[in-house]
């Protein structure tokens, strides 16, 4: 069987069907975007930020004090999910800065197991929501 015939019977398996998975205890968002949504085994997190879930305001901060908030959103809606941080696979980290980056690794490392930690992109790019220094984005797989 040819690479194209597998990853076609991969990607037409039943499993990889496109699910919205809905979080108890939070807000939809103002934007039409999903926090998370589920294909096969795989989940997909939008970006978070420095938000309250539970309210949809933005809560600003500096570099670390956001970079807490948006992890702190991925580990709730992740275990929301049936997953933890562990089950990350890849992360996209989006920052305004890139002077902040040694001070949100050491807030960054603290949230994955050393030897354990998902593979990972840093780009500097400026947030469309004011006062927003970090959006971080997460693909991890069920257990």
């Amino acid at each position: 069987m040819s690479f194209n015939e597998e990853m076609k019977l991969f990607f037409s398996d039943s499993n990889m069907k496109k699910e919205i998975v809905k979080i108890k205890g939070i807000r939809k968002p103002q934007s039409p975007f999903n926090h998370v949504v589920k294909s096969g085994n795989f989940l997909f997190l939008s970006s978070q930020l420095s938000v309250d879930l539970k309210t949809d305001k933005i809560l600003g901060g500096n570099i670390t004090e956001q970079t807490r908030q948006a992890l702190e959103n991925i580990k709730f809606l992740l275990e929301s999910s049936g997953a933890t941080m562990n089950d990350i696979l890849k992360v996209v980290i989006y920052m305004r800065d890139i002077k902040d980056f040694d001070r949100m690794n050491r807030i960054y490392r603290k949230y994955f197991l050393e030897g354990q930690e998902p593979a990972r992109v840093t780009i500097q790019a400026l947030s469309p929501i004011k006062d927003i220094d970090i959006e971080i984005e997460v693909i991890a797989l069920l257990p």
